[in-house]
């Protein structure tokens, strides 16, 4: 899962997976929240999926991004309810947030109070993801930014379409500090686009990019022939997950296990936390127990997602991603990287659509286009 291996048969092993696949968010379909952009509509459900999916990998890319390696969710190690969900009188003594007299609050767990920086940045990119219009990276935004690619709330959103909006979503946030995103055109990686959106003038370092690759493996049906790169590049740290699914239904991808995939499932209707509120509920945003999917019933349409922290981070990637990539040699390669600048071909394309006509020698005379069109040849 996410370039970590685990031993189900060994229980520390079956623990040490929980505790990561259960520090991953979860966002699903929610009801209730303010009406979206020019209409009324106050749910995602029948619709949003790929939005959400699209969120959940985000998600896992800001979390590598903001917390130390390695980090898990403090609350998810007791097989209770987020921070230990208790009523208790305020007046109690030890472990409580008082909130006035005679009131009932929440309790905290030990391990929150004990890491509790890193459960306020836990809660922060929580926050990011509200469905709300000022969460930079909620339904609200999402479908906002959708409107340039033509898509309106209630539309469907493939995963191409929703690796665009994550690169502008992030673009026009000042909330995340150094941190880009770029997303490969035509199944193809440049090079130099990706260090330029990174460098910086020293002594500053890289900044830390997410890369996202929207390919197609297959017709109607994915290619078998793919199955074993997409589980080698599952197998790569850099690797934040799969923006996938079944046709029509979209999945979070995140592992396999024997010829199966392992999922988050966006299709679940609950109702909108209110992040605002000081220790907001965070069991919904985190799921416990994974899912699995037959590699055959995969859509061939989805978008791979990688990150990097920093320039030999990045490095690292493009040799173990070429790697993995090699097992689809014989059929065609997923994705490829190429030296040089994306521009250069935008340029070509640009000129193309300037008519450019050429006389003939034998007519070295001015020519009316408009009636003697076989006079020239177009290139």
């Amino acid at each position: 899962m996410l370039g970590k291996s685990y031993e189900p048969r060994d229980q520390a092993e079956r623990e040490r997976f929980r505790r990561c696949f259960t520090s991953l968010l979860w966002l699903t379909y929610r009801r209730g929240f303010p009406p979206l952009p020019e209409g009324a509509l106050t749910t995602d459900s029948g619709w949003g999926c790929v939005l959400r999916t699209g969120q959940m990998l985000l998600a896992r890319g800001l979390l590598l991004h903001l917390m130390p390696p390695g980090w898990t969710w403090s609350a998810s190690q007791h097989a209770v309810r987020d921070d230990m969900d208790l009523l208790v009188s305020s007046t109690e003594r030890g472990l409580y947030l008082k909130d006035g007299p005679d009131k009932k609050t929440r309790r905290l767990s030990l391990d929150s109070l004990l890491d509790r920086p890193m459960e306020a940045s836990h809660r922060r990119v929580v926050t990011w993801f509200a469905d709300h219009p000022t969460a930079p990276f909620g339904i609200h935004k999402l479908v906002e930014l959708g409107k340039s690619s033509g898509k309106k709330a209630g539309d469907w959103y493939g995963p191409s379409i929703v690796a665009h909006i994550l690169r502008r979503a992030v673009d026009a946030t000042t909330d995340v500090p150094n941190l880009v995103v770029y997303v490969a055109q035509d199944c193809t990686i440049y090079l130099e686009d990706v260090k330029r959106l990174c460098e910086r003038p020293p002594p500053q370092s890289w900044k830390s990019v997410i890369i996202l690759v929207p390919v197609r493996l297959g017709g109607q049906d994915l290619n078998p022939s793919y199955v074993t790169c997409v589980k080698k590049l599952l197998t790569l740290e850099s690797c934040i997950g799969i923006i996938g699914g079944k046709p029509k239904h979209s999945l979070f991808f995140v592992g396999f296990q024997d010829d199966h995939l392992l999922y988050l499932d966006p299709h679940y209707c609950r109702p909108t936390v209110d992040t605002k509120k000081q220790n907001f509920p965070l069991e919904s945003f985190h799921c416990k127990y994974p899912r699995t999917m037959s590699f055959s019933r995969m859509d061939p349409s989805c978008t791979f997602g990688f990150y990097a922290k920093g320039q030999k981070d990045f490095e690292a990637l493009c040799t173990d991603v070429n790697e993995a990539l090699s097992t689809s040699a014989e059929t065609y390669p997923m994705f490829i990287f190429v030296e040089g600048k994306s521009q250069e071909e935008e340029e070509v394309r640009k000129s193309s659509t300037n008519i450019a006509y050429i006389q003939r020698k034998s007519e070295r005379k001015q020519v009316v286009t408009s009636s003697s069109m076989d006079e020239f040849v177009l290139l």
